[in-house]
Formats: structure tokens, C-alpha cells, sequence
């Protein structure tokens, strides 16, 4: 998420070791390469999200959809803390957190995702850092391996230029829009996403497949 970038560089103390302790994160994911259903002991569908922040939207899903498993992805320990907190407390077995960069994720999955999520990513304006966009034809060429059938992606951003380029983005790379608007209002919300909307600010949702 664009507007958690520098609060997710300040260092929390301790926050590496509740990472490691907590039960719902999985440590060397990678070993679980075309085996997730075995972390969640179940064939249920996978949704994955990347860049989870302090997780509210994932949270919410797992409680609402114990059938279908949630894993989220988030590069910062730091701002895992209460998202652990909510996981073990409220007893959410349907969902688990892997820390690592997203540009690794065609080694920690192999055609097993149903769904995936791209919520507030950081847009990276400069062009010099375009295949760092989570929806670049570099990261878009990394999906194509995770997706177990037809490739889903659900995208929401309150950035407007990141929007325009993941649109034609995501048709140079084969995919087609199913739904878009440009001021949408989603009853699973970020905490960013309340923020932005209380200001007035539009967000941008597309819904694209691939077949």
C-alpha cells in the first residue's frame, strides 16, 4: 500500500521475533511450493493478497468466508504486529501471513492461487521504476505460474495514474476487464481505504481475468 510506505520503514521493536513466534506465519514458504493445501489441511480455494498492510481487508474476509483459505503477503514485519494480534485472538485458522518481497512469489507457489488481490500497492510514478509495479509485465509474467485455473486479479488503488497504466497493462498481457469503476465502495475495506474515502479521495477497482 502506497500510504503506509514510510510508516512501514520505521522499526518496531520486537517485531521480528512476534513474527517468527506467530503460528500463522509461515516461515521458509518456499518449502511449501505446490503444497499449500497441506498447510491448511483442506482443498479449499486459495486467495492471496500482496502488500497486506495491517491486514483488515484479509481479516475480514477469513472471518466471512471460512471456506476459501487467505494467505497475505507483506514485506514489513512492522506492520504485521496487530494484524497477529487479531489472527490469534479471534482464532482465524483460514489465513496465513508469509514476509517476504513479492518479486519472489513464482518460488513460493506453483499453479495454486485462485484469487488475488493487489490493494493500494505503491505506485512507483518514476518510470525508471516501472517493473517494480505490481502490475508491470514483469510481475504480471510471475502470476501467470502461481494461478491453479483461470487467472483472477482484483485491483483497488486511490492512485490515478497507476490505474490508467495497470489498465493497459493488463491487456497488453492478455487479461480482460470484467468490472471497473473509478469510484468504487467496497464493504471489505483497507484502513487506508476509509482514510481516502473519508477525504473525498475516488477509488479505482478493476476486476480482470485471463484465460
Amino acid at each position: 500500500m502506497c500510504g503506509d510506505y514510510f510508516m512501514r520503514l520505521k522499526h518496531i521493536k520486537g517485531s521480528e521475533e512476534a513474527v517468527e513466534k506467530s503460528k500463522c506465519v509461515i516461515i521458509n514458504p518456499e518449502k511449501y511450493k505446490g503444497k499449500w493445501k497441506s498447510v491448511f489441511n483442506n482443498n479449499n480455494k486459495i486467495y492471496l493478497e500482496i502488500g497486506m498492510g495491517k491486514g483488515s481487508f484479509l481479516i475480514e474476509k477469513a472471518k466471512r468466508y471460512k471456506n476459501i483459505n487467505f494467505i497475505g503477503i507483506e514485506k514489513y514485519p512492522s506492520v504485521l504486529l496487530n494484524a497477529l494480534y487479531r489472527i490469534e485472538e479471534e482464532g482465524i485458522t483460514n489465513l496465513k501471513i508469509i514476509v517476504m518481497d513479492a518479486s519472489e512469489i513464482n518460488q513460493v507457489f506453483d499453479k495454486e492461487i485462485s484469487l488475488l488481490y493487489l490493494n493500494f500497492s505503491d505506485p512507483w510514478p518514476k518510470r525508471r521504476h516501472e517493473n517494480r509495479r505490481l502490475t508491470s509485465s514483469v510481475f504480471l509474467k510471475k502470476y501467470d505460474g502461481i494461478f491453479k485455473h483461470m487467472k483472477v486479479i482484483k485491483q483497488k488503488t486511490d492512485n490515478d495514474l497507476l490505474f490508467s497504466y495497470s489498465l493497459k497493462s493488463f491487456k497488453k498481457n492478455g487479461y480482460f476487464i470484467i468490472k471497473k469503476s473509478t469510484n468504487y465502495k467496497d464493504k471489505f475495506q483497507t484502513e487506508y481505504e476509509r482514510k481516502f474515502i473519508s477525504k473525498g479521495k475516488n477509488i479505482n477497482y478493476v476486476k480482470v481475468v485471463k484465460f
